[in-house]
């Protein structure tokens, strides 16, 4: 047994190497790689942007859009105006107005719904705290304007995206969402079923005592007469 006095410092041990050797690797693999990437499409790790554009990852954040269901985001917005992400975000980039009937009656739908993208931090709260599932980060990046101001405050119009566009930018989110809107829906229908179901047993059995008492009144009536 080695003597403690005698055994070797800690880092001295070790297989001997060259001097530089690690770096005559990275050059290699450097010049290997530059060589390759002339007729290895893999190999090339530059895009030809603007005409190619890079994949991008369904964790990337840009500024909010607003989801609607079928074909028009005029019927089918699921925002309701409840303003909540109004409230929550915290730059106030936010801009909502309820629409109203000619009453002044709630039609749980914005009228006017803005968001001051030259404001906005991508912080995603508003996706977060929304109830209805209606806003979401969306992935567009090329936004750039020489309007500071009109062109960098993005109404309906350009809010607005149907659920095929989450479901393409998102799909494992969109999927998600659909099947918990769906059975949703589902459990509204049955539950609408049931109280329909029950009203109309109601209805039966009030209409069965009715004529149950009518024919009653009608034997004693009978009967009175005899």
């Amino acid at each position: 047994m080695k003597d403690a006095k005698h055994q070797e410092p800690a880092g001295k041990a070790g297989k001997w190497t060259i001097p530089g050797y690690g770096l005559l690797q990275g050059l290699f693999v450097s010049g290997r790689n530059m060589v390759e990437s002339y007729y290895k499409k893999e190999r090339c790790p530059v895009i030809q942007y603007p005409e190619e554009k890079a994949d991008i990852s369904p964790n990337f954040r840009n500024f909010p859009f607003l989801c609607y269901d079928g074909d028009r985001p005029e019927t089918g917005l699921r925002c309701t105006a409840c303003g909540i992400c109004e409230k929550e975000c915290p730059p106030q980039c936010i801009y909502i107005v309820m629409d109203r009937d000619e009453n002044g009656k709630a039609k749980k739908r914005p009228k006017v719904f803005d968001i001051d993208i030259s404001v906005c931090m991508n912080c995603g709260i508003c996706a977060e705290v929304c109830p209805f599932d209606s806003i979401y980060m969306d992935g567009q990046y090329e936004m750039a304007t020489d309007d500071r101001f009109e062109k960098l405050v993005l109404g309906l119009d350009r809010l607005a995206k149907s659920t095929d566009y989450h479901m393409q930018l998102r799909p494992k989110e969109a999927t998600a969402v659909m099947e918990k809107r769906k059975a949703a829906e589902e459990k509204k229908k049955a539950a609408a079923a049931a109280r329909a179901a029950k009203a109309k047993a109601a209805a039966e059995k009030k209409a069965k005592e009715a004529k149950e008492q009518a024919e009653k009144n009608a034997d004693d009536a009978k009967g009175g007469t005899e």
